[in-house]
């Protein structure tokens, strides 16, 4: 039945009622084409604003204010990352072969490389401090196999001297899951080993016997130390949590721990995608960037005080390893750490020092490292010339300095690289112990630099079997990611 138009009907229903089908449909889409218009004429001034608002942060000289840098991390993240794991337990007498597979700046005394007897940095009275905490699709370091394990340890001849140092390292785990520097408190140990010491930083010495491990490819989800490691990696990980980003306190530690534990959480984040390592590691990379001098950029013993090249070093590669493992790095942190290494250099960044611009071997190591991995290529003449120094100067019983410099080697590749690697191997093939108890380990023979003493055999086995797993631990970053995938914006 067809109702009828009525007077009680509105006069828009009576327009519709006598209105053609064609009027219609003009008022409708009149009406859509003026939504379009509306639509469409708003964004150019949003981005038109937008731009005004962003330009002034792209100046170098305004940095964005940390705090409002980074996104907060989640609420709902579980603030106990890993349940705590013992240790699987060695026996006393078990030998290795059996082994399951605000402070004022200090006047450091510095040795000839330029750089201070003590890297670890643990004078008294000098920490991490209590300066604030800050509270992805996870990608690869890009660092890891330039060739197979297998392949490039068959041409080196290092794999059994990496597996012998593995196992060592194994054997002196603490009950608890962590290492220490004192191998006298160790149960498996009980100074069999000489060349302990007396260190309370538990943070640098459980990221230092780790690393070797990621550098092999072994992780707490794959590889034949699985459940050490991850025993291992829960106790670096909850110094972390509990000191709300600052590990290095939470363990007894100073700046220099604070960095290799950044360094450790982040590759060991990176390499198995384990969710409950994002905070800890992030947290870790939050109080290095909290700690920056702001007027300097570099990082000192004290809460934002004047910083050396010793410790830029460790800060700014732990950055580099969390930003390729995409966690969050402040880009205002890197320009800032720039303006340190300039601050420092000599011969247009040839040469590094100290505090102030200077040639030591160490710290020209230290600088030109982070050169590269800031995106120095490698035709720079400055980079080319600093190689040369180092190069002519040779691999040296000092561990630490013959770290950097055998990476920057390894990333030059060609002839230089060929003679620093047949020098540094054979260094480090003869001087690693045979017998007993310190089968494996190294300290006598390369014992000559700096940390040897103060840190003892647990940090002389950690740098040498590092830098025998160079072959496979970096790839050479000029024909790979690690320059070309910049610190991200």
């Amino acid at each position: 039945m067809t109702r009828s138009i009525t007077a009680d009907d509105g006069p828009g229903r009576r327009l519709r009622h006598h209105m053609p089908g064609w009027a219609a449909s003009l008022v409708v889409h009149v009406i859509a084409l003026l939504v379009m218009a509306l639509v469409v004429s708003d964004p150019p001034r949003r981005l038109a604003a937008l731009s005004i608002v962003v330009a002034p942060a792209d100046r170098d000289d305004e940095m964005p204010d940390f705090d409002t840098a980074l996104p907060p991390l989640p609420a709902t993240a579980d603030p106990v990352p890993f349940e705590t794991v013992a240790a699987p337990a060695v026996e006393a007498d078990q030998t290795i072969s059996e082994v399951p597979g605000p402070a004022s700046e200090p006047e450091l005394p510095l040795g000839g490389d330029g750089l201070p007897d003590d890297p670890l940095g643990e004078l008294a009275g000098f920490d991490l401090g209590s300066g604030p905490a800050s509270g992805p699709e996870v990608g690869g370091l890009g660092l890891r196999r330039a060739v197979t394990v297998a392949a490039s340890e068959r041409r080196e001849g290092t794999g059994g001297a990496v597996d012998r140092a593995l196992k060592w390292l194994i054997a002196h785990q603490m009950p608890d899951g962590g290492w220490s520097f004192d191998l006298a408190k160790c149960p498996s140990c009980q100074g069999k080993c000489s060349h302990g010491v007396e260190r309370k930083d538990r943070c640098a010495a459980t990221a230092m016997a780790i690393l070797p491990f990621l550098g092999r490819g072994y992780t707490h989800k794959e590889g034949p130390y699985k459940a050490q490691l991850e025993a291992g990696i829960a106790f670096l990980a909850g110094l972390a949590m509990k000191g709300e980003g600052n590990a290095a306190k939470a363990g007894g530690g100073g700046v220099y721990s604070q960095g290799l534990a950044g360094i450790c959480l982040s590759e060991a984040y990176a390499m198995t995608q384990d969710g409950r390592l994002q905070m800890p590691a992030q947290y870790v990379l939050n109080h290095i960037m909290d700690w920056q001098d702001p007027a300097g950029g570099g990082w000192g013993y004290g809460f934002k005080t004047a910083g050396d090249t010793s410790i830029v070093g460790w800060q700014l590669m732990a950055l580099k390893s969390g930003n390729m493992a995409y966690l969050e790095v402040n880009p205002a942190t890197i320009k800032n750490a720039i303006k340190f290494l300039d601050s420092v250099e000599e011969d247009s960044g040839a040469f590094y020092g100290y505090r102030t611009p200077g040639r030591g071997p160490g710290t020209t190591a230290v600088g030109l490292l982070c050169r590269m991995y800031l995106g120095w290529k490698k035709d720079n003449p400055a980079l080319q010339r600093g190689v040369e120094f180092l190069a002519k100067r040779g691999p040296t019983t000092d561990l630490y300095s013959s770290y950097y410099a055998t990476q920057i080697m390894h990333h030059m590749e060609g002839d230089v690289w060929q003679a620093w690697n047949t020098k540094m191997k054979k260094m480090l093939l003869d001087a690693q112990a045979k017998e007993g108890h310190e089968a494996g380990s190294w300290f006598k023979g390369v014992d000559g630099g700096h940390g040897a003493h103060s840190a003892g055999r647990l940090y002389c086995t950690s740098l040498a079997t590092m830098i025998l797993e160079v072959y496979y631990r970096h790839l050479p970053i000029y024909r790979g990611q690690a320059t070309d995938d910049e610190f991200r914006e």
